[in-house]
């Protein structure tokens, strides 16, 4: 049996994989500081993050594979990360209301055993409804769009502003689960044959 180690505390993350290969995983977080990359496309800078924390955290393991992810928001060619604070998040919220974006997602799988590393992007469309400034406030108080990529979450309180999407739904949460699964194919892991219990 392969050691998966998920190089992410998000417990998004975390319920996302459980699902896809039941509980026997490591999590274990990833100590490294995301920079800006001045220079490089957006999706650059999210396959750098993703690979640069799966590299981290393999340090750590002498064997296994290590998943990780980087996902963000983009609008207008500009990244959106995870606001730390209210105003922030009342600052993307406006800024997203009534408009059509994309989830990109940096996944990245690092087998330890062969020393093969696969990094690739998935790209979600999201049709954001309008959002008044009420609905703005009212949301930002239940504290849910604090730490979340574009400061909403699609499997919250936040899937009544999203109108539809195009593409896949476990990328706008944070784990591309059919990106993730064509992966681990090719690392030579089926999540249909493989004794993950």
């Amino acid at each position: 049996m392969r050691q998966i180690i998920l190089a992410s505390a998000s417990p998004r993350r975390k319920e996302l994989l459980k699902q896809l290969i039941g509980e026997n995983f490591l999590v274990h977080a990833s100590s490294y500081r995301e920079s800006p990359y001045p220079g490089l496309h957006p999706e650059e800078i999210l396959l750098k993050h993703s690979a640069e924390k799966a590299r981290d955290v393999a340090k750590h393991f002498n064997s296994g594979l290590v998943i990780s992810a980087d996902t963000s928001v983009l609008f207008n060619g500009k990244l959106l990360g995870k606001p730390q604070y209210s105003g922030k998040a009342e600052e993307m919220l406006e800024m997203l209301s009534g408009q059509r974006f994309s989830v990109i997602t940096g996944l990245t799988v690092l087998d330890l055993d062969s020393g093969t590393e696969i990094s690739e992007l998935e790209s979600t469309t999201v049709w954001m409804d309008e959002i008044s400034k009420e609905q703005v406030s009212a949301y930002i108080r239940t504290g849910e769009p604090l730490d979340k990529a574009g400061a909403f979450a699609i499997q919250g309180k936040g899937a009544v502003f999203v109108e539809k999407i195009e593409g896949d739904f476990f990328n706008v949460v944070g784990l591309p689960l059919f990106r993730l699964g064509k992966i681990l194919e090719k690392v030579g892991v089926s999540i249909f044959e493989e004794d993950f219990s």
